[in-house]
């Protein structure tokens, strides 16, 4: 991953220890070792950040935020990116991972009525919640371990790239400058 690109778009520790509102985590903000962005700070925030995403449980940047701390990871990539899961795609990972756990468990899906009421949810989660959970803990494991080894990849294939570009360069530099001593 380009760091300059990351870097870009990453709020400032500083910035964020001056707000009011987080004064009560500024320890936690305080840290340089979380605001790193190497290949392996970047992985694991991805990992930690996406493994919290698929999980259905209030507070996922809470636990992204502790996750990233217990981890050493980019604290702000794993925050951040708990919100793949937001208002509009939740309904539909949550299903997914649902389905998932049913076909594990082995049991049926239940239908969902033509209108879900939070009634209807109440009533049925004693039924929904285990392999709802268990499809949500499947997925955020493969999810995380894919995006973390995928992480790592692209970082090193974007460093070898950027390698022998430079490497090029260097080349047709000696190229150009010994054609002219040649004439």
């Amino acid at each position: 991953m380009p760091r300059r690109f990351l870097q870009r778009y990453m709020p400032k520790p500083d910035t964020l220890r001056r707000q009011r509102s987080l004064r009560f985590i500024a320890p936690l903000i305080a840290d340089p070792g979380l605001w790193l962005l190497t290949r392996r700070s970047v992985a694991n925030a991805f990992s930690v950040g996406l493994f919290c995403a698929m999980l259905p449980i209030p507070f996922q940047m809470v636990v992204a935020a502790l996750g990233a701390r217990l981890s050493r990871c980019n604290l702000a990539l794993s925050v951040g990116l708990v919100w793949v899961t937001n208002p509009l795609t939740m309904p539909l990972i949550f299903y997914v991972n649902y389905r998932i756990g049913t076909f594990l468990l082995g049991a049926p899906a239940r239908e969902a009525p033509s209108r879900i009421s939070t009634r209807w949810i109440a009533e049925q989660m004693h039924d929904i919640l285990p392999p709802l959970m268990l499809g949500s803990l499947i997925t955020a494991i493969v999810l995380a371990t894919v995006a973390n080894i995928g992480i790592r990849l692209i970082w090193r294939w974007h460093v070898s790239h950027n390698w022998k570009r430079r490497r090029l360069k260097r080349r047709r530099r000696r190229a150009r400058i010994e054609s002219e001593f040649d004439d």
